[in-house]
């Protein structure tokens, strides 16, 4: 059984837990993009001491959006009903900042994959954010697991 962060932090601060329903996509994105990359390096990091740079140039290939967009639609026939809407809510959201180094529309499906990732995190399904993360890692064959 995993550890709910969210709830872990929320008690040592004293914040009280908001309704999942009341949050943004956007800002779902945001937790869940933090969420993401927070898992892979801790992946990376615990396979043993490697160089910084290397650590870093690893973990880029993986967050990056293009990586992102590729496993959310590898993923997409295993989202539940509530995924799926959380992430059609996120991919159809209007960013404020643009693509970097990706196109529109793999920005666009990595934010969605980051919503979803938000959403599961925010409602402490620690264990489900690992399964999706696990299966879309070997759906788009990263070799990092």
């Amino acid at each position: 059984m995993a550890v709910d962060l969210n709830s872990y932090f929320n008690e040592q601060f004293g914040i009280e837990q908001k309704d999942i329903r009341t949050y943004s996509p956007l800002t779902l994105a945001y937790i869940g993009d933090a969420v993401f990359d927070i898992i892979i390096r801790s992946i990376l990091v615990n396979k043993g001491n490697t160089p910084v740079n290397k650590l870093h140039q690893r973990a880029s290939q993986v967050v990056k959006a293009q990586t992102q967009a590729a496993m959310v639609l590898a993923l997409m026939d295993q989202l539940t009903e509530a995924e799926s809407d959380w992430y059609r809510r996120g991919r159809n959201s209007k960013p404020h900042t643009k693509a970097k180094n990706a196109s529109t529309m793999d920005y666009l499906e990595a934010t969605g994959f980051e919503a979803v990732l938000g959403y599961l995190y925010l409602t402490g399904d620690m264990d489900r954010i690992c399964e999706l993360v696990t299966r879309g890692v070997e759906a788009v064959e990263l070799d990092i697991l």
